[in-house]
């Protein structure tokens, strides 16, 4: 059974159709690209998969359960865990609080406990203070603990977007664009974190990336979206030579020569 079955899913505001008949399937510790011109409808894809979009037709399934209208936050609970195009943190909080944040779907203590402070709160508190800082301490965050996250530099912001995602335990890691405004040397970075998250985690992630090299050197399969319809699937080899894609990325001229 597939980690992930997507068939056929499709979303129209009004009479756009932003995503039409889009199907992929991941199996564990998969790393998939999406990847396609700008307005092709990567992001859109993201945004179904997380609940954000319900699509108009079609089926998704993870882990054998449908996740079709589903809510964000039980998307998340389902095991799948996304980054964003633009960094979401949560500025005004410390970076450890960050990552803090992201184990409450772990928490099993209730209300009254919270409220009482009774021992089980203290004891999982505990918990997710030692699991938070050994997750920092992986991504060379944890000497930056007691930091405002909007004071920390653009690729450690990546980072600690990324350690936030991972603390809520995914099955999935969905990663939209996330070498966006990286130098090459933080880019190379990226590309070695990649590969050391699906091993050391045993996870599957799925990105979107207009980062060739990046895309080529760690994706598998690769997955391209033009004007919201699937143009091209293979591996990285088949997809560099994919006239179709050229075309895309490259205009027709290029395509033909």
């Amino acid at each position: 059974m597939p980690l992930l079955d997507i068939q056929n899913i499709s979303i129209r505001f009004g009479g756009l159709t932003a995503v039409a008949d889009f199907s992929l399937t991941m199996g564990d510790h998969d790393i998939y690209g999406l990847i396609g011109p700008n307005g092709a409808g990567k992001t859109t894809v993201f945004n179904m998969l997380t609940g954000v979009y319900t699509p108009t037709s079609g089926t998704m399934t993870f882990d054998g359960e449908s996740i079709v209208g589903l809510k964000p936050y039980n998307i998340t609970k389902k095991k799948i865990a996304r980054t964003f195009q633009n960094i979401r943190l949560m500025k005004n909080l410390s970076v450890l609080d960050n990552v803090k944040i992201s184990f409450i779907y772990q928490e099993k203590y209730g209300l009254t406990s919270a409220i009482l402070r009774l021992p089980s709160f203290f004891h999982e508190e505990e918990d997710v203070q030692k699991k938070s800082l050994e997750l920092l301490k992986v991504f060379h965050l944890d000497d930056k603990k007691d930091e405002m996250a909007a004071n920390l530099p653009y690729g450690e912001q990546r980072r600690l977007e990324i350690a936030r995602a991972l603390a809520t335990q995914p099955k999935l890691l969905l990663l939209d664009e996330p070498a966006a405004g990286m130098n090459p040397q933080e880019t190379q970075e990226l590309t070695e974190l990649i590969r050391w998250i699906r091993k050391t985690f045993k996870i599957s992630i799925l990105l979107i990336e207009h980062d060739m090299r990046l895309v080529m050197s760690v994706c598998e399969k690769i997955v391209v979206l033009d004007y919201g319809k699937i143009i091209a699937r293979g591996t990285p080899d088949e997809i560099k030579a994919n006239p179709k894609v050229i075309e895309a990325y490259l205009g027709e001229e290029a395509a033909h020569a």
